[in-house]
């Protein structure tokens, strides 16, 4: 993930300092809990944590508190020290101290591997490093500890659960401070916030976890974007198809989810003594349509494209507002091809790509994600799909990493990543070659010989999910959304009550262009400015007497200091060309 600074360099790579805080607050939090248990600390992307078993549960309250001591820790600590013992000496060692879990990461060191501690003078724990020279170069203003959590011992919930500290340190004090600052704009834009003070979602535990409710505000985003989704794939030769949300288990035998994806697909119910499920992914139902009836090769490509809802089983220590989610709609599609064909239809598909996130102001990375070591499919028929996916994003000049050995057991694929206005790296589009479910569900086509054949099968999503797409979306933006998407773009602000019938004349001609715009008259100007603010229109169209007598209307814009004025029908066209372009700015 990228930051909006640049950090300061120090002597040795900040994965290196962070590894070290960790182990200085480590060294803090068993001074401050004798006979506390610790488990592993690694550094992360822009900090560290450190798991504990500890007498007590932790609050943000304790945090400061180890701080001051992990100070007095660096007060006293010197050079980091590697030691490398043998195994019967690192498990007395490990064993004098108490500390099982360090045990039990011992016994995971592979036999013949080197066993190294490193001590900084104060304290000793089994590592493999690096670590800087020395704890004295370790800035004593620039770390912090952000948070404590809940953490299974080795991520299992049948294990003990551990209290996890996050943290994080750079080289200087502004590092630190632009690191927070930007802390607070992550917080300020998270969708579970955001979703709560804007009534745009909501989750309720008595319909179960991880299924979302669209409220009125956000379900108008989700409709806009459904009429555009929609007008993108009719001009482009989709045909819209729509599938049962159930089926009966044989179904995901055939297509093998059920042997390989058991723990994700929610258990059967008994209609008329079969087990059926609801429905885990779109590709089967698409396979059912395709193969009820046989296809002549001038037939092909055929693409089917669904907006289908599916089900999937997410553990509940890893949903997430609407990130992370049970039930979700996936933008889905899958196209049917000749080889002949298959170049043509991934560069219609990354075509398709480009446009939808460049519409958002996404930066992307495309990477290529090649055969695995476990495949299914001849290497022939692997080359050709590869060839095809390089063949396809060359003509359409998009870059390829490449992710080796990254594709699935059925298939290569592009995977796209995007990136938003916070430099967060988000899973995005994926265009997705498959060999097996031709195979499985037997899928044929007259080629021109009448000979059958089996045709290629490619699935491609963009958004990926509504619901993950928008949640990003909300963060993204902030939830200033652009002037197509947003419910309420313009709310009328009548001065005083005798511009009120003027306000309401103007609403209507806005409503008429097709823009929703309430008049909000109650309570001081200033209070209705605010108010409108927060909830996050970005234009105010106010009135008062000389704007009535003369006709205009006084435009606030969001990010715009200076206040225009504008005839209705000025205003009516300015927002329609917002609109109808899909302008990012106010």
């Amino acid at each position: 993930m990228s930051l909006p600074f640049q950090p300061q360099e120090g002597p040795v790579d900040l994965y290196a300092l962070r590894h070290s805080v960790s182990h200085v607050m480590a060294d803090a939090v068993l001074r401050l809990f004798p006979g506390a248990k610790v488990a592993i600390g690694p550094p992360i992307e822009h900090g560290f944590y450190y798991d504990f078993e500890l007498p007590r549960a932790l609050t943000e309250e304790d945090l400061p508190r180890i701080e001051e001591e992990m100070r007095s820790v660096l007060d006293e600590a010197g050079e980091f020290r590697c030691i490398a013992l043998e195994r019967n000496e690192a498990r007395k060692k490990i064993a004098a101290s108490g500390q099982t879990y360090k045990l039990a990461l011992l016994e995971d060191i592979p036999e013949g591997e080197k066993i190294t501690f490193y001590d900084h003078g104060t304290w000793t724990d089994l590592c493999e490093g690096p670590h800087v020279p020395s704890a004295k170069v370790i800035p004593r203003d620039a770390f912090k500890l952000l948070s404590v959590a809940g953490a299974y011992w080795r991520g299992n919930s049948d294990n003990t659960m551990l209290q996890r500290i996050y943290g994080t340190a750079w080289w200087s004090k502004k590092d630190l401070k632009q690191y927070l600052d930007y802390l607070e704009e992550v917080e300020a834009r998270d969708h579970r916030r955001l979703g709560r003070e804007l009534d745009l979602f909501s989750l309720h535990s008595e319909f179960g976890a991880g299924l979302v409710f669209w409220h009125p505000k956000l379900g108008y985003v989700r409709r806009k974007l459904e009429e555009w989704w929609w007008q993108l794939h009719l001009e482009r030769g989709y045909w819209p198809v729509y599938t049962p949300h159930v089926a009966g288990d044989q179904v995901y035998h055939t297509s093998g989810h059920l042997q390989n994806y058991a723990d994700m697909i929610w258990s059967p119910m008994d209609v008329d003594g079969r087990p059926h499920r609801v429905k885990p992914m779109n590709c089967p139902g698409h396979i059912a349509i395709f193969n009820s009836r046989r296809h002549s090769f001038r037939d092909l490509p055929i693409r089917f494209a669904e907006l289908g809802t599916v089900y999937r089983f997410e553990p509940s220590g890893t949903l997430h507002g609407m990130l992370r989610v049970r039930g979700f709609t996936q933008d889905d599609a899958h196209l049917f091809c000749r080889p002949d064909q298959l170049e043509d239809e991934i560069a219609g598909v990354i075509d398709l790509v480009d446009i939808i996130l460049r519409t958002f102001g996404y930066r992307y990375t495309a990477y290529l994600a090649t055969r695995p070591e476990k495949y299914l499919g001849a290497d022939a028929v692997w080359e050709h799909a590869q060839q095809a996916l390089r063949a396809a994003a060359e003509r359409r000049g998009l870059e390829l990493a490449v992710d080796e050995g990254g594709g699935v057991f059925y298939g290569p694929k592009i995977d796209f990543k995007i990136e938003d206005a916070l430099g967060r790296e988000w899973q995005g589009p994926t265009v997705q070659v498959d060999f097996n479910l031709p195979e499985r569900f037997d899928l044929k086509y007259n080629d021109s010989g009448n000979e059958l054949k089996r045709p290629v099968m490619v699935h491609r999503v963009v958004l990926g999910s509504f619901e993950r797409f928008v949640g990003g979306l909300i963060e993204h933006f902030a939830a200033w959304w652009p002037v197509w998407l947003h419910a309420t773009p313009v709310v009328v602000l009548p001065i005083a009550q005798e511009q009120v019938p003027a306000a309401k004349r103007l609403s209507q001609q806005l409503g008429a262009a097709g823009f929703h715009s309430p008049v909000e008259a109650d309570g001081p100007l200033r209070k209705r400015i605010r108010d409108a603010e927060i909830q996050k229109v970005p234009y105010m169209a106010v009135l008062g007497g000389r704007e009535v007598e003369q006709g205009v209307v006084n435009l606030r814009t969001h990010g715009v200091a200076e206040q225009r004025t504008l005839k209705p029908e000025e205003l009516a066209s300015y927002l329609a060309h917002k609109r109808d372009s899909k302008a990012l700015d106010y």
